[in-house]
């Protein structure tokens, strides 16, 4: 994970210093195993955001939710708000992002393997861990609201098991911890940057790979991609065009976006406050989300410009900016998605824009003739490599199987958009992923069995935004990064068909 954030929703303390030593003795014992699936119940000792967190914690581990769904369902059962729901928010995200880095932490703390330590009191020191480390909140509290939570779970003697632990984890920093327990740079970059940034082994090559970093190099941009990835989004809005203007949004709390001319940075507050926002005028959409649709309204359609086709809409981002798009330009949009709760999701995304029309229809079989549409996005199912700020327990849940599975989908996605598309139709490939299985290995997959396609030079298509091109030997292709443009990892390519395929 990165050098800790001081968080401002959380008090400032004292901390060790870095050259403390360790307590001497041998590492504590956990005692007896305690019960998984606890929750911490009602008139309990743990304060209400940690015990917030902690259900958050739970609600990912075993039962595969996403914290970014969870929490606000959490906050709202428990009735937290302001600094209680700072915290719980601070916590749990935090705990989710430096949890490699701080299980090898714990590692060295304690006498059992993590595998061995029941669920709840796993979590229960992360979050500890998370506290000491890496906020302002002093020591003993960190340590005695996390003796609290453990009794409250499971009881008072892995609750003695906790205490020791952190005792011992609060005796250095994290720069110390890390110059202890991750594996030394020189012999093993990846490992240790791995546990340095608190990533999978297979994530770091991953990225190294896609930003074209020699594997015998210092690795300097992979690190800073990966510290990226333990950093907070900014909050970004989106105007939908002939519904809102950026000029509405900037008039109250936002700020112009550097690059998108519908978006707006909200700095501070909540997006359900600005009025746009709750009118369904505008919404939040990540500033390169917003750019590859209109990369793709930006190339020249060399023809009629009326039919357009988003072909896995869910749950409509993208769907609803080309909806508004395509009423400036004279243009009707088909949304189509699989799956008939995210065909509602765009529904309900385009509604006001008076130019989309909403389908169930699987992409990969299209229910429309070949050739019908003028533009067409494959906005594709992915590994979503590229928002792990915004669902830190990705890093965690996904594999590189996963990845692998999904290599099929892509390419018969990409494959029906070019079919979708008429001859000098235009069609934009997106991943929210940098992962090159994903993004230029499909492209090239796809088109290694085409003679009716032509690779258009898509940063070319944005030519205000630096850093984007990859690699010349792949392709003009865009990538963004958050480290380079503080936007989610998101990867586009914009390909013409040229004609009938032989």
């Amino acid at each position: 994970m990165t050098p800790p954030r001081r968080s401002p929703a959380v008090p400032a303390g004292s901390r060790p210093p870095a050259g403390s030593r360790p307590q001497s003795g041998s590492r504590p014992q956990s005692g007896s195993r305690p019960q998984s699936g606890s929750r911490p119940q009602s008139g309990s000792r743990a304060d209400p955001a940690r015990s917030a967190a902690l259900e958050v914690l739970l609600a990912v581990a075993e039962r595969d939710a996403y914290a970014n769904l969870m929490l606000p369902s959490v906050l709202r059962d428990r009735g937290l708000t302001g600094r209680d729901a700072a915290l719980a928010t601070e916590l749990a995200y935090g705990t989710l992002r430096g949890q490699g880095t701080y299980d090898a932490i714990l590692a060295v703390c304690s006498d059992r393997d993590l595998d061995q330590i029941d669920l709840p009191i796993r979590l229960v020191l992360r979050l500890g861990v998370h506290q000491l480390l890496a906020t302002r909140i002093q020591a003993h509290a960190a340590v005695a609201t996390s003796v609290d939570l453990a009794r409250d779970v499971v009881g008072q003697r892995p609750a003695g098991f906790v205490n020791a632990v952190l005792r011992k984890v609060a005796t250095r920093d994290l720069e110390a911890w890390i110059a202890i327990a991750a594996p030394s740079r020189a012999a093993d970059p990846v490992g240790y940057l791995a546990t340095r940034y608190s990533h999978p082994p297979w994530i770091v090559i991953a990225l190294r790979d896609a930003l074209g970093e020699d594997a015998g190099g210092d690795l300097a941009e992979t690190e800073a991609a990966l510290a990226a990835d333990g950093t907070r989004p900014a909050v970004t809005l989106c105007a939908t065009p002939g519904l809102a203007s950026p000029a509405e949004l900037i008039a109250g709390p936002a700020e112009p976006a550097r690059w998108s001319p519908f978006g707006a940075y909200l700095r501070e507050g909540n997006p359900a406050d600005v009025a746009a926002v709750a009118q369904g005028r505008a919404a939040v959409q990540d500033e390169a989300s917003q750019l590859v649709a209109l990369a793709l309204t930006r190339a020249d359609a060399r023809g009629p410009d009326r039919r357009w086709l988003d072909l896995s809409a869910g749950p409509g981002g993208k769907a609803r900016l080309l909806a508004g798009l395509a009423a400036a330009s004279d243009a009707r949009l088909v949304a189509a998605d699989v799956r008939p709760h995210r065909a509602r999701l765009v529904r309900a995304a385009t509604a006001g824009t008076g130019r989309a029309g909403v389908i169930v229809a699987d992409g990969t079989a299209p229910a429309w003739p070949r050739g019908a549409f003028d533009r067409v996005l494959a906005d594709v199912p992915c590994s979503g490599l590229g928002a792990l700020r915004r669902r830190p327990e990705a890093r965690w849940r996904r594999t590189p199987a996963d990845v692998a599975g999904l290599g099929a989908l892509q390419r018969g996605l990409l494959a029906a958009a070019l079919d979708s598309a008429r001859p000098d139709g235009v069609v934009a490939y997106v991943t929210c992923s940098p992962h090159l299985a994903e993004t230029r290995e499909i492209v090239a997959a796809v088109l290694a069995g085409r003679d009716d396609v032509q690779v258009l030079d898509a940063p070319a298509l944005l030519p205000g935004v630096p850093g984007l091109r990859c690699p010349a030997a792949d392709g003009p292709y865009a990538q963004f990064w958050p480290h380079r443009h503080g936007t989610d990892g998101i990867f586009l390519a914009l390909l013409r068909r040229t004609g009938p395929r032989s």
